[in-house]
């Protein structure tokens, strides 16, 4: 497995782990590649419904209050940001290449260096401002144009709340270690990050004047992809998102490889199991025995349920049903998967099912619902 690039290099290359490449850190670079598929995705169904006359040009009016200091100082804080960092990771490099998020987020920095990029990048900023002309009159703007921000919303209410959700069903950790368990770079609850991502998009769109029905459908089949990214990184990373135990021997009629039956993920990033011999590097440790390779079931999962919902987006003509059988087939697929999973399980009303299940078995109603809504309006509305 590979918790950063030196490890995938050291396969590869044969160079040496733990090298300055540690500190691109596979499950974030996945992520990254989950929203850039995401978007182009998004941007492909979005330009297809502008085509069709399904979403109209926004119209933005200028703001009469001038934006530019607000631009301005936010970007001289980021600015401040990095100057004050980079004097303090060079000098804890090998602690950066472990876990970046520690060392980005610690108070530790040069202050004067900070102030003054700081200040220079400010006053660039404010130098080129006071060479741009900006509109004065109102003027339309193409919904697929918006995409940087609607991806940029997502993003930060994504991480926030897969995060948020990771922390609730590991709670005593996060008391005993608030800030490491949080700005920790592992543990996300997927559903966690697509339900306060899916409310703040929402939110957004909807300032936005855009019909929210058909962002949401144009949203689906861009969703599972960018899960299925997702779930690569936390297989490549072995992030602990893994199954059960399976020390089954694999049987005769299974023809895929042994580590698609059970796998024990070597040089894990989560550090569990038992130490590799021979193994002096950071990350040294293996599971024994090996587990179900659960992100691998779901990753195939998923890339079955994007193939339903890129079939049916041209196929199905009612506004925000095809979001609503994205809501029923991924709690189906969640809540199978979820069996093979380490978990921690809640009593519920006579149910013994993880956080995740509870949650998926909401998907199902509120999937089912959502089509028998809109399919019923639909009829009467041709009646």
């Amino acid at each position: 497995m590979y918790p950063d690039f030196s490890y995938l290099f050291h396969d590869l290359l044969g160079t040496e782990p733990d090298n300055w490449t540690a500190i691109i850190k596979t499950f974030g670079f996945f992520l990254f590649c989950a929203f850039v598929v995401s978007g182009y995705i998004l941007k492909l169904e979005l330009q297809r419904k502008e085509k069709l006359g399904l979403l109209k040009p926004i119209l933005v009016t200028p703001s009469k209050n001038d934006s530019r200091w607000r631009e301005i100082i936010i970007n001289t804080l980021i600015a401040f940001f990095v100057g004050y960092k980079i004097p303090f990771i060079r000098q804890n490099f090998d602690s950066f290449k472990e876990d970046p998020s520690a060392v980005l987020f610690s108070s530790g920095g040069n202050f004067l260096l900070g102030i003054v990029v700081g200040l220079v990048i400010g006053a660039l900023l404010y130098w080129q401002s006071l060479r741009e002309q900006r509109p004065t009159e109102p003027f339309h703007v193409r919904p697929y144009q918006k995409l940087g921000d609607i991806l940029t919303v997502a993003a930060i209410s994504g991480v926030f709340g897969a995060k948020l959700f990771s922390v609730f069903e590991n709670l005593p950790a996060f008391f005993n270690d608030p800030i490491g368990v949080f700005f920790s770079g592992s543990g996300l609850n997927v559903l966690g990050g697509f339900i306060v991502a899916a409310v703040m998009v929402m939110l957004y769109v909807r300032k936005l004047g855009l019909p929210i029905a058909h962002i949401a459908d144009a949203a689906s089949p861009a969703i599972i992809t960018g899960y299925a990214v997702g779930r690569m990184g936390c297989h490549f990373s072995g992030d602990g998102d893994w199954g059960k135990v399976n020390a089954l021997a694999k049987p005769d009629w299974f023809f895929l490889p042994d580590w698609v039956w059970s796998y024990s993920y070597p040089n894990n990033v989560s550090k569990q199991g038992l130490k590799m011999p021979d193994c002096d590097y950071v990350y040294c440790w293996e599971l024994s025995p090996g587990v179900w390779p659960t992100p691998i079931y779901e990753i195939t999962m998923l890339a079955i349920v994007f193939g339903i919902l890129w079939y049916l987006r041209t196929r199905i003509n009612i506004p925000g049903f095809l979001f609503f059988v994205y809501f029923l087939l991924y709690g189906i697929l969640r809540f199978i998967i979820e069996f093979a999973r380490v978990n921690e399980k809640y009593e519920l009303l006579g149910m013994n099912y993880s956080q995740a299940q509870y949650i998926s078995i909401l998907f199902w109603f509120i999937g089912i619902g959502g089509m028998l809504y809109l399919w019923k309006r639909s009829k009467s509305s041709t009646v």
